[in-house]
């Protein structure tokens, strides 16, 4: 599997003309090794040629073993010690990889590699001159697998589980963390690694920030409140919200979730392939915006997800990359008022050949939990 991935950024690397692409221990050498790494201070740092050999993988020397056992594909090791330091090594894996000193173009990745990785491939590729491995890695990720879209139905499944556990538990007088840290542990026990990110509890004039902190604030009747969560499972993630009531909400808020709602149905009538971030983007706002409350959605429909938590595509107007059947991504429009509350519903999607399907199955109507 993850050698015929290897194949295909060779391929990608060739088709643009250029000579290799560094890659941080991070989500993409993940999706290509199997390989997943504590990003530290030592430098690590995998250089794939186009030319087809074998990718030489610098790294600490006290890492090298376990690697070896794990890994999916041939990597040459350039291993390195802390009394040493990491540049002879880094010298010799690129001497070893572009022997001829003439490559052309190397990519990087402009949102993971750091000023010290970067300083240290200048100093040894003299005249170094990179471009942006963004596009070339998501064109890669973005359509999923079998397997991948598998596990990512077990991570869905276990979130669905621990959500709905968590909503349960909603009382007067239950804090935002309180609850937070319920959903947390439910999570692992519905089998789940561990969180996709640390989750969100925003309750009522707090879910007018989309990326609320979550504080001790205790929930109070009539109440909205937010609950956007996910689980990892080998490797994948899910990430869908839900906002509930406790107890009757005002009718300016049924009045927000029902637009909220209409505008998540919206959108996922507007997916299937051949569509593009843009136009889903463009359904879920037209409700809302239709509905009075424009100004109020303030953030994109949504994004993709997989190894990451958030990967291209992008679902926002400026998005305008056709999508193929297997690509994965949310929906989830929101409003948000200040001082008074916010909604959000989310949902994990994948393109099929003739549409989409949501792989969320919990229900989307607002619930109402007894005070």
């Amino acid at each position: 599997m993850s050698s015929e991935r290897l194949d295909r950024v060779i391929a990608a690397l060739r088709a643009r003309r250029l000579g290799g692409l560094a890659l941080m221990p991070a989500a993409n050498f993940t999706y290509l090794s199997g390989l997943t790494f504590h990003q530290g201070k030592r430098l690590t740092l995998a250089l794939i040629p186009a030319d087809g050999t074998p990718p030489a993988f610098v790294l600490p020397a006290l890492e090298q073993t376990q690697c070896e056992a794990k890994s999916r594909i041939a990597l040459r090791y350039f291993p390195w010690s802390d009394a040493d330091g990491p540049h002879a090594a880094l010298a010799a894996a690129v001497a070893a990889t572009f022997p001829n000193g003439q490559f052309g173009d190397l990519a990087v990745e402009y949102t993971s590699l750091r000023v010290m990785e970067l300083r240290a491939l200048e100093a040894a590729i003299p005249g170094l001159r990179t471009t942006d491995a963004t596009d070339l890695m998501a064109d890669l990720r973005m359509v999923k697998d079998a397997h991948e879209l598998a596990v990512i139905e077990q991570a869905v499944h276990m979130v669905e589980v621990a959500l709905q556990h968590t909503i349960a538990q909603i009382r007067v007088g239950v804090t935002e963390r309180a609850l937070s840290r319920i959903c947390a542990e439910a999570m692992v026990a519905a089998g789940a690694d561990g969180e996709s990110f640390e989750n969100i509890i925003a309750s009522g004039p707090n879910g007018a920030n989309p990326h609320h902190s979550n504080t001790d604030r205790a929930f109070q009747a009539g109440d909205l409140i937010i609950i956007d969560c996910g689980a990892r499972y080998n490797g994948y993630i899910s990430d869908i919200t839900r906002t509930v009531a406790l107890g009757e909400p005002s009718a300016e808020a049924r009045h927000i979730y029902e637009l909220v709602l209409r505008a998540n149905e919206a959108g996922r009538r507007a997916a299937h392939p051949g569509a593009t971030g843009s136009t889903i983007d463009a359904a879920t706002r037209a409700v809302i915006e239709t509905g009075g409350y424009g100004q109020y959605f303030i953030h994109r429909t949504g994004h993709g997800f997989g190894i990451e938590a958030h990967e291209l595509p992008n679902i926002v107007a400026s998005s305008d990359q056709p999508l193929a059947p297997g690509t994965t991504f949310t929906v989830e429009p929101g409003i948000y008022v200040p001082g008074l509350t916010g909604v959000r519903i989310e949902d994990d999607l994948v393109l099929t050949p003739d549409g989409a399907r949501s792989l969320t199955t919990l229900p989307r109507e607002l619930i109402v939990l007894p005070v």
